[in-house]
């Protein structure tokens, strides 16, 4: 069975100004590979008639379908509408059904129907009218040269409405569609090169409709399968088959698949074992437990945290003692210990994390350098450690932190460690 490609586009010099988002481009695919439809390319580009007409001939003469949102407003800086008609040698009429959308949104507002609001119902006269339902600007449907081409909003609200009532049933008419599946393997505490490294024989073998996809991200890679085939059941169980063969090659690693962040796991674990949870931050500031009580219901096993920046917090707060900070200083072994300890007898938790470190961009040393992180965590039986490096950015290096500290507490329950 064919795959189906599609290019989607941004239309706007606001986009390429960095003066607002793209998150259409990523609804758009992800609608279309629920669908069996690949997108093959992302293009954004301006309000500029040559480079509009150019991607129109580039595109149509790669991809099946082409997706394009921005430049449909009623004034003359939006020329896509005009700009498509002339790229497939049309004119524009005006649309009786467009025009009664139009008075009843207006009425509906209590607004007068101008004329230059009038124009939004001039369309191609060789396009398929799309019914906007919440919005002025009507989709345009045309098939051109063993392409379609379908130009929606740029308004996020109004193209999502298009892609899901209008769009997407079109599509699914207009070809046969072959079935993709994906599957995310979510793994931490291991590098991505490591990680090849682990799998490369089993990568190796994977049979030629199953892709693998590296996802790297803050001490953590989600691996994606992605297959591609014409039975559902069929591709699933493949690709089932080859995650079977996965596991045993870097199961101390896998801490979940899907969207299931490190936080829920840890909550999973910590809810199983009816354990608790307490933290001590120095650091990272309290972005580890914001991370933990992102999850609803963290209430049930999260009890507490004290952000201690001050080597006087530490001391007061944690039962830091001051012969230690005075010794090894407040990013250092001896001083997470401390703190982790601290923290689990003052809020009576079964584990807690501790984390001291030199977030930067200042404040390093040549002992210490800027992205020197301490991690303890202490439980009932034995207290834990880990030392890591990171950059010189502050905020990544209080993500990063976070991130590691929770994959600890993950082996530390596990037994792993």
């Amino acid at each position: 069975m064919k795959l189906i490609k599609a290019e989607v586009v941004t239309i706007g010099d606001e986009i390429l100004y960095g003066q607002i988002t793209d998150t259409n481009t990523q609804f758009i695919s992800a609608e279309l590979d629920k669908i069996g439809i690949r997108t093959s390319r992302k293009i954004s580009i301006g309000d500029n008639r040559e480079d509009i007409l150019q991607m129109l001939e580039d595109s149509t003469g790669r991809a099946d379908i082409v997706l394009i949102t921005g430049g449909l407003g009623p004034t003359k800086d939006d020329i896509t509408k005009k700009t498509i008609a002339d790229f497939t040698e049309d004119s524009l009429e005006r649309r009786e059904a467009a025009m009664e959308a139009l008075r009843a949104i207006f009425n509906k507002f209590g607004k007068e129907l101008t004329e230059i609001n009038k124009k939004q119902a001039d369309l191609p006269t060789k396009c398929t009218y799309l019914f906007n339902a919440v919005g002025t600007a009507p989709g345009m449907w045309f098939e051109h040269n063993g392409s379609i081409i379908v130009s929606m909003p740029g308004v996020p609200y109004e193209m999502k409405y298009l892609m899901q009532n209008e769009v997407i049933p079109r599509l699914m008419k207009a070809f046969e569609r072959p079935v993709i599946l994906h599957r995310i393997i979510r793994t931490a505490g291991i590098g991505e090169s490591w990680l090849a490294t682990k799998i490369e024989s089993w990568e190796d073998q994977l049979p030629e409709h199953i892709k693998l996809a590296y996802l790297p991200n803050l001490s953590q890679v989600r691996l994606r399968l992605t297959g591609t085939g014409s039975d559902e059941q069929t591709l699933k169980a493949e690709i089932d088959k080859e995650v079977e063969k996965l596991y045993p090659l870097i199961a101390e690693h896998i801490h979940g698949e899907g969207e299931e962040e490190l936080e829920l796991t840890i909550a999973k674990l910590l809810l199983a074992e009816k354990a608790t949870l307490a933290t001590a931050e120095s650091c990272t500031g309290g972005f580890l437990a914001h991370s933990i009580t992102s999850n609803s219901g963290s209430s049930e096993y999260f009890l507490g945290t004290v952000v201690s920046y001050s080597n006087q917090a530490k001391i007061d707060l944690l039962s830091v003692k001051e012969e230690t900070l005075e010794a090894y200083g407040a990013v250092s072994e001896q001083t997470v210990i401390e703190m982790a300890e601290g923290a689990r007898k003052a809020l009576k938790s079964t584990f807690a994390i501790s984390t001291s470190g030199i977030a930067g961009p200042s404040g390093g040393s040549e002992e210490k350098p800027v992205g020197t992180i301490w991690i303890a965590i202490a439980g009932p039986d034995k207290t834990v450690t880990q030392l890591i490096t990171s950059t010189k950015d502050r905020i990544n290096n209080i993500k990063y932190g976070s991130k590691v500290a929770l994959n600890l507490l993950r082996k530390v329950i596990l037994n792993e460690i």
